[in-house]
């Protein structure tokens, strides 16, 4: 079911639909800053094993947890005080940043059971920042494998909700659809998990000279 909204003021009963349909353990499908995207609660089991089983990849992969807040990413990530100082001046941004996992992630995230790690973003848009706002928690999300479901455009630009939405029905509840879309490239990764201190990882769309 495709729900379309206004970018910039999307409409709070979509929001709070696709929160609801979260907390039931469903997956919803959006698109951030770099991709369309699949998510999840991040408190909910079967939630997050359909995400793997979309996934189609070993336990051992990340995800990416999208925040609204440092203090919800707090909630999933040790984010120490220099990170912090980092974040407040790098969020919302085109960043990913890798942190050690909180006990409360890693009883639902698998990979933080071994490699107690957990990629954070913030993400610049409205649209994703105001559903988790209104769902209160982070969310669990992976980039939807174009490949696997036979949408194999060259541009992710032109990939359309409609599209979307045969290729994933009964496995996603939800596409929230902004309008037109012009995604600004992979982002930036962080890692902030070292006792080293910070280390880019990925050089992406954004500029994180500033934060090393």
């Amino acid at each position: 079911m495709i729900e379309y909204v206004i970018a910039h003021n999307p409409d709070d009963r979509v929001l709070r639909k696709a929160s609801e349909l979260l907390r039931n353990g469903k997956i919803i499908c959006f698109p951030t800053d770099t991709n369309w995207i699949l998510a999840a609660s991040s408190s909910s089991k079967d939630g997050i094993e359909k995400l793997y089983k979309i996934k189609k990849e070993s336990k051992q992969k990340h995800f990416s947890i999208l925040c609204s807040s440092i203090s919800m990413a707090s909630e999933v990530a040790l984010i120490d005080n220099q990170a912090f100082k980092a974040l407040k001046k790098a969020i919302p941004g085109n960043f990913t940043f890798i942190f050690e996992a909180t006990k409360k992630i890693a009883k639902y995230i698998q990979a933080s059971k071994t490699d107690k790690e957990v990629g954070i973003r913030f993400v610049p848009s409205v649209l994703v920042t105001k559903l988790i706002e209104t769902f209160e928690e982070p969310l669990v999300s992976t980039n939807i494998p174009y490949e696997s479901f036979h949408l194999n455009s060259e541009d992710i630009n032109e990939i359309y909700s409609y599209m979307l939405e045969e290729k994933l029905f009964g496995i996603c509840d939800m596409i929230i659809d902004p309008g037109e879309i012009e995604f600004a490239g992979i982002s930036t990764v962080i890692d902030y998990s070292k006792p080293t201190g910070p280390e880019i990882l990925r050089q992406g769309i954004a500029d994180a000279s500033f934060l090393i």
